[in-house]
């Protein structure tokens, strides 16, 4: 019984992204046309078009697939165990030290390079 009900629902799935499509279509196209309105009217009607054809996206099988995948990157997000400060300011100095010194390497080697080139040209 589901099963019968999620393709019923993938049926209309079709249907609700062609009015999403055309609900983003709606905004653009309204908003160079009412091009000669004022700008807060054009944006909240752009915003309100877009809000609903979000909202109607959302119900679509993909739509809920994309707010699950939201929802589990948020819980590994909040599991995430961050740096304290101090650790914070001793990797970034250890990175700049190291970014340094390598730099450091480079432009010596650089150096010894152009020297040796210039005493072979001439």
């Amino acid at each position: 019984m589901k099963h019968n009900a999620e393709v019923q629902e993938s049926r209309h799935d079709g249907l609700k992204w062609a009015v999403v499509v055309t609900l983003v279509t709606l905004a653009v196209v309204g908003n160079t046309y009412f091009a000669d309105q004022a700008l807060l009217y054009r944006v909240l009607g752009v915003v309100v078009l877009c809000l609903g054809a979000a909202g109607l996206a959302l119900t679509t099988a993909r739509g809920r697939d994309l707010a699950e995948l939201a929802k589990s990157a948020k819980k590994e997000i909040q599991r995430v165990v961050w740096p304290t400060r101090p650790e914070t300011v001793q990797t970034t100095a250890i990175v700049l030290v190291a970014v340094l010194i390598v730099g450091l390497m480079l432009w010596l080697i650089d150096t010894l390079l152009s020297w040796a080139m210039s005493g072979v040209i001439g």
